[in-house]
């Protein structure tokens, strides 16, 4: 990447990810087993565990928790349940993002997408199941503070739905016209700021200085989407390539193209790197931002999409 990316360092990465991911699956497992208890609809029960297992990179959950360490993780429990809520609603979006009204994709992390599985009625359930139970895992953890709860509610309901929520990110796919900005930070955007805030609210710290470290990360993801979906291998990615432009979706490498999509990428990734707060915890996030970063575009993917620009 560019000289800004450079200034990041990676400081801490390595170290934190995979104890992370490890109590983000545990905290995703309690949830669906839950959801799973005797006297579910066995069709569903099943639909909803291939919607959230395997599961891709976590780098929501992920990123919460990374949060709520630089903000102390006073309440563990509690943090666990706001990384496995924001993970339960972005399975829930895929699952209603793949449907045949939607992109009608028939691959989904490598594996058949929920509808092709299951059947298009049980996805449809099976995605708003797991809405549901997002709020139902938040609630659940916050019983040592339940007077942390509210205001995590209130973030994860209005990342959620109307009228800047993925709900509407999603509802904008329907319109005639869409600004690109509107889209990107709604649909991707927005769940997250959602990482961020509700990081530091179950740590029991503000929300409001994490909140700009979250949007550009979601923009910045949202962009290296759609410039994978343009430049990237179908294999590679584990779904379907060219989506956008069979679909007609706003992209960044149309709006942009390719080399401006690039450095559009460039630009978030400092942006939300400069946009971490100072600290004992700024380090190894913007380590755990460095990492995905080189995830999103690896090199071999960042000079096909050079070569497309020229």
């Amino acid at each position: 990447m560019t000289a800004a990316r450079a200034e990041v360092p990676r400081t801490g990465a390595a170290e934190t990810i995979d104890p992370a991911r490890q109590r983000v699956e545990r905290a995703l497992q309690r949830a669906v087993d839950g959801a799973q208890a005797r006297g579910a609809p066995p069709r569903l029960a099943a639909a909803l565990r291939h919607a959230v297992f395997p599961g891709g990179a976590r780098i929501r959950p992920l990123l919460c928790l990374a949060v709520a360490g630089a903000c102390g993780d006073r309440d563990p429990d509690l943090t666990d349940a706001a990384a496995a809520a924001i993970e339960l609603l972005h399975c829930g979006s895929l699952v209603h993002d793949d449907l045949p009204c939607f992109d009608d994709a028939a691959l989904r992390r490598g594996q058949p997408t929920v509808h092709v599985a299951y059947g298009e009625r049980a996805a449809v359930l099976a995605g708003d199941a797991l809405v549901v139970l997002a709020f139902e895992a938040l609630a659940r953890g916050a019983q040592r503070n339940p007077a942390r709860l509210p205001a995590l509610l209130q973030v994860l309901a209005s990342r959620t739905g109307m009228p800047l929520g993925i709900i509407a990110g999603q509802a904008w796919e329907c319109e005639d016209y869409v600004a690109l900005p509107d889209y990107q930070r709604a649909k991707t955007g927005s769940l997250f700021a959602a990482a961020t805030e509700m990081g530091a609210l179950a740590a029991g710290a503000a929300p409001g200085p994490w909140r700009a470290f979250g949007e550009h990360l979601g923009e910045a993801y949202q962009v290296a989407d759609d410039i994978r979906d343009v430049a990237a291998d179908e294999a590679w990615l584990g779904k379907p390539t060219g989506r956008d432009i069979k679909l007609g979706r706003p992209n960044a490498v149309t709006e942009f193209g390719a080399a401006g999509a690039l450095a559009r990428f460039e630009q978030l990734v400092a942006d939300a790197a400069h946009a971490v707060p100072d600290g004992p915890g700024a380090a190894p996030l913007r380590g755990l931002l460095m990492a995905e970063a080189e995830r999103l575009l690896p090199g071999p993917l960042r000079a096909r999409t050079a070569r497309m620009a020229a």
